[in-house]
């Protein structure tokens, strides 16, 4: 008799076990959508850009700083545009 209960109880427990789910939800949860991924993605060009004027071996005559002068006033824009929408 009591081998019968201990398989019973054994199938019982198996049971529980093999009805829970195996895909639990993880507490990680990921990152929020980011918000405006236009601008974002305008932010992340005009920084690339700024850092290529930097690098840039010549000068051409003023221009490239000036156009380094102006994608800093950008970046600026940019940024103050982002914080005003959030």
């Amino acid at each position: 008799m009591k081998r019968i209960l201990l398989s019973f109880a054994a199938g019982v427990v198996f049971a529980l076990v093999m009805m829970l789910p195996f895909n639990l939800p993880s507490r990680v949860s990921a990152a929020p959508p980011q918000r405006y991924p236009e601008m974002h993605n305008a932010l992340r060009h005009l920084e690339q850009a700024r850092d290529a004027l930097t690098n840039a071996a010549q000068d051409f005559h003023g221009h490239r700083a000036k156009a380094l002068e102006h994608t800093g006033k950008a970046i600026d824009e940019v940024n103050k545009a982002l914080e005003q929408g959030e």
